[in-house]
């Protein structure tokens, strides 16, 4: 019988499905609704697009439901040397691009997420009672919304400029290229047009943070996490606008270049965005609940408490307003950073898969 459903298809859920299943679910216990069965297919066109080569996580950036062993070990393994390792406890350690989406691979074989994952679209989650009513699918007493980035972030400003076109999106360089933002995206773009031999322009609203990870790494701790939820509403929905701000890694992969091409006269920094031939939005994904057309449902239809664009969820990512002993609403990837500030990478995946598989594992109904 089928008793858990997974609303969304990609990394988040993927993690989420593992996560499960090593939490003693079997495949046809969960029913994930993707809109592409292939779990790594939306992140691997973005990844595509930005022509990156290697991941910003660390080691245990991956999609198995525990951190160890991770990918370093396998690099390790694989490569007979213990370098993976030392660079991993040094911090230093980046996975490459194909050494994860490999073992994503290896894993949707073998955890049976192709027997499990259909393909559809939920645009309604309507509670009833012991459960939760999916847009038609079925009734299910325990849900996961797990429907990722609402969609790409274009400035208003750029929208119908026929120069621009979203970093994640497939594009060559012209001769002359604006970059707008400043994250992780927008420093891989400054160095692929330079590489592609363009003269570069950054245009930004801010100085970018300098950190290895998206956020701070204490944040991934109990005691971080503690902290963090002891917060008020209006000092946490202020303290995610800070941590959530642009930034990329600090180090010579991104300053040396940077610097080669300033000295030359190829890259420098403008407020505005001027009359170069082609403009890169490096500007990320829309934020907040009301962009995706679900969340923004199910909050006003159930009067969901809100701060600032996020939905308010417990310490372990429900909804505790339509979550009891029988039944689980939670939330995992983007729309859950109330719950853990970095719920929108492969960590915060597994924090709410966890927290989600404990509620499921303590329902008396189960």
């Amino acid at each position: 019988m089928t008793r858990v459903a997974v609303v969304g298809g990609g990394l988040v859920g993927f993690v989420a499905y593992t996560t499960l299943r090593r939490g003693g679910l079997a495949p046809e216990e969960i029913t994930v609704f993707a809109t592409e069965l292939d779990p790594t297919a939306a992140w691997r066109r973005r990844a595509a697009a930005i022509r990156q080569t290697h991941m910003r996580s660390e080691s245990d950036g991956h999609c198995l439901p525990t951190s160890f062993p991770g990918l370093a070990v396998r690099e390790a393994g694989r490569r007979a040397s213990l370098r993976p390792l030392v660079q991993s406890v040094c911090d230093r350690y980046h996975p490459a691009v194909a050494d994860f989406l490999a073992q994503a691979e290896e894993l949707r074989e073998r955890c049976g997420w192709d027997g499990s994952a259909v393909q559809a679209r939920v645009e309604r989650v309507r509670p009833v009672e012991g459960g939760f009513e999916l847009d038609g699918h079925g009734s299910f007493p325990h849900v996961l919304i797990a429907t990722g980035h609402p969609g790409l972030n274009v400035p208003e400003e750029l929208a119908g400029d026929t120069r621009a076109v979203h970093a994640y999106e497939p594009h060559e360089y012209a001769a002359h290229v604006t970059v707008v933002g400043a994250g992780m995206a927008a420093a891989t773009e400054w160095l692929n047009a330079l590489a592609a031999g363009a003269e570069v322009v950054s245009v930004r609203r801010r100085e970018p943070v300098r950190r290895p990870l998206n956020v701070p790494r204490p944040y991934f701790s109990r005691r971080g996490l503690a902290e963090f939820h002891r917060l008020g509403a209006d000092e946490r929905a202020a303290r995610l606008r800070t941590l959530l701000a642009p930034s990329y890694p600090p180090g010579r992969q991104f300053d040396e270049p940077l610097a080669r091409a300033a000295a030359e006269g190829r890259f420098r920094v403008e407020e505005a965005v001027n009359g170069t031939e082609q403009v890169i939005c490096a500007t990320g994904f829309r934020r907040g609940f009301a962009e995706d057309p679900l969340l923004a449902r199910l909050v006003a239809e159930h009067g969901l408490a809100t701060a600032a664009g996020w939905i308010v969820l417990a310490p372990d990512s429900t909804v505790a307003e339509l979550s009891d002993r029988t039944r689980t609403l939670s939330l995992a990837g983007s729309p859950a950073h109330w719950a853990f500030p970095a719920a929108d990478t492969l960590a915060g995946g597994k924090y709410a898969a966890r927290a989600f598989l404990a509620r499921v594992k303590a329902c008396p109904t189960r």
